[in-house]
């Protein structure tokens, strides 16, 4: 029913791209290389994102690196995305509870793996990554 209302009511542009799943924010003409960024964050293993789907429709999504209070690292970052497009795939989904293993949410990213980044450009294409990956979370 939602999606039909999204569908016929005169919603903007911006509005529109927003509710659209598969789709990233930025691409080449951004200057944004995935492929490229995706190598960079191999470099920084550690933790996991553990996806659980339920008969019931609801999946539990788990951010997995206690010993840095579930701080994301590129590793981390970089599965975040696989299961973003499993769950744009799971048509049986109904709901997701997003949790952090151990008592403790997410602390953000891994500053060790930030500081070695080593430029401003490496820094502002692993934040467009990750508001791609964000964005397809949210739709």
């Amino acid at each position: 029913m939602a999606k039909s209302l999204l569908k016929t009511s005169s919603l903007s542009g911006r509005t529109k791209l927003l509710h659209q799943t598969g789709l990233s924010l930025y691409s080449t003409s951004h200057g944004f290389y995935e492929e490229e960024v995706k190598k960079k964050l191999q470099q920084f293993p550690g933790g996991s994102i553990d996806l659980q789907k339920e008969d019931s429709g609801i999946g539990i999504l788990t951010l997995n690196n206690p010993s840095k209070m579930n701080a994301f690292s590129g590793v981390m970052m970089l599965q975040l995305l696989e299961k973003v497009i499993e769950l744009e795939n799971w048509t049986e989904g109904k709901g997701l509870i997003v949790r952090g293993a151990k008592n403790t949410f997410s602390s953000g990213s891994d500053l060790n793996a930030v500081k070695s980044l080593g430029t401003p450009e490496d820094g502002m294409a692993v934040c467009m990554f990750m508001q791609n990956t964000l964005t397809r979370f949210m739709r």
